[in-house]
């Protein structure tokens, strides 16, 4: 059924059509409303069987969740930015203890400074916790993710984040394909756990393991995501079978085929690039685009055989390694390792900060025509950053940075 609806409702809604036995709410903007919409369903007896927890922070969210589930319970929970670091020793637990728990990320900057608006930041910090990591390019994909992730998280007994980017996605209000109940309990069957906290033969679980055994149990959870490689684009076919649309997988191409620029990148960008790969192929440029939807586990080959025959590739990503550049880029060059294509790092996007069309042809148009450095941030204030830099070095006491910068680049604002 078709909705004029906000994302975090859509989200919201898809979840509770996956029958969640266990909700654990902690609110940060900006997937508040995800949660919030999920209240509003048990409460109104929408979503039956399910217990609603209103915790007191966000560690004790995913800590809830992993005691519901440990407990024979599906769970679900969503965070954002600070929250997420704030819950880090639990997101390491529940993936060490193989959990299926689902967790949509409303991604956001962490600070300091404070900041509320999207970037990847907080998935790239949690990238390596053993968690699978989906990422959705629209609000229409969000949803499907949702269906697909419960389904693949209790096939692996893995826990399964969902990125979604904040405000970009989740406060957009636009047109989705409602599945139904029906279709819902066509893909997703009865949770069936993997493991389970039994009396009658009690247990310890993430109790300590030694130098002899530590090594074996993170082997395997590097197996289950490996496993994942081929259990994503499965379920991605069984879910176009059952709802008659695609969705999800492990790469998208756009216009790669005959593509002498290929530009990679993860969520709700990856619309902007491709109305550019457009207008540019519209005025002879043989421009494509490669979404990846799939971050953890990363598909290098499938990344590998979409770029092989580029000429260059340029990697966009909303997320800095301070000190190194990207962090996409170098799963990319990994994947392109012995090809010899010449890859680019373009950092853009942090704390919210606009990607258009224009900006991205310019540059497209730049690497293009001659060699550039391997890293970029795109649309960065040089003038701003020469300023701050000066003042840093003829002032012993040039006072903090981020206010500084804030009060040079506000409208009418003096230092």
């Amino acid at each position: 059924m078709l909705k004029q609806i906000e994302g975090s409702r859509a989200m919201a809604n898809a979840i509770a059509l996956c029958r969640p036995e266990v909700i654990c709410a902690y609110p940060i903007t900006p997937q508040t409303h995800i949660v919030e919409g999920l209240a509003e369903l048990v409460r109104d007896g929408c979503l039956t069987n399910c217990e609603y927890l209103n915790v007191e922070s966000e560690f004790a969210a995913l800590s809830v969740a992993i005691g519901a589930s440990a407990a024979r319970a599906r769970a679900y929970t969503a965070t954002s930015s600070q929250g997420l670091l704030f819950m880090m020793e639990a997101v390491y637990n529940a993936s060490g203890l193989g959990l299926p728990i689902v967790m949509t990320l409303g991604n956001r900057a962490i600070g300091a400074p404070i900041n509320i608006w999207n970037d990847h930041s907080d998935a790239m910090a949690v990238r390596d916790a053993g968690w699978i990591m989906l990422f959705a390019e629209t609000n229409q994909e969000a949803v499907d993710l949702h269906i697909q992730a419960f389904k693949l998280a209790e096939e692996l007994s893995c826990p399964v984040m969902v990125n979604v980017d904040g405000f970009i996605l989740t406060h957009a209000v636009e047109r989705v394909d409602m599945p139904t109940q029906e279709q819902v309990d066509a893909f997703l069957p009865p949770f069936e756990p993997v493991q389970v906290i039994d009396p009658a033969a009690p247990i310890s679980i993430g109790a300590m393991v030694g130098p002899d055994a530590f090594m074996e149990v993170r082997y395997l959870a590097h197996h289950k995501q490996m496993r994942a490689l081929d259990r994503i684009p499965a379920l991605a076919a069984e879910f176009q079978a059952v709802f008659g649309r695609e969705s999800g997988g492990l790469v998208r191409p756009y216009r790669t085929k005959d593509a002498e620029t290929i530009v990679v990148a993860m969520g709700s960008v990856i619309g902007t690039i491709k109305d550019m790969v457009d207008a540019m192929r519209a005025d002879g440029h043989k421009v494509g685009a490669l979404s990846i939807c799939s971050f953890r586990p990363f598909p290098l080959e499938e990344v590998r055989a979409a770029l092989y025959d580029a000429r260059r590739v340029v990697v966009l990503e909303k997320a800095l390694a301070v000190g190194m550049g990207g962090i996409l880029a170098s799963h990319v060059r990994m994947a392109l390792r012995g090809h010899g294509t010449r890859v680019y790092t373009l950092i853009a996007g942090l704390g919210g900060r606009p990607i258009t069309q224009a900006s991205l042809t310019r540059f497209v148009d730049m690497v293009e025509g001659e060699p550039h450095t391997d890293v970029h941030f795109l649309d960065l204030k040089h003038d701003v950053i020469e300023a701050e830099l000066a003042r840093a070095a003829e002032t012993r006491r040039a006072g903090p940075i981020a206010e500084n910068v804030l009060r040079r680049v506000t409208p009418g604002g003096v230092l």
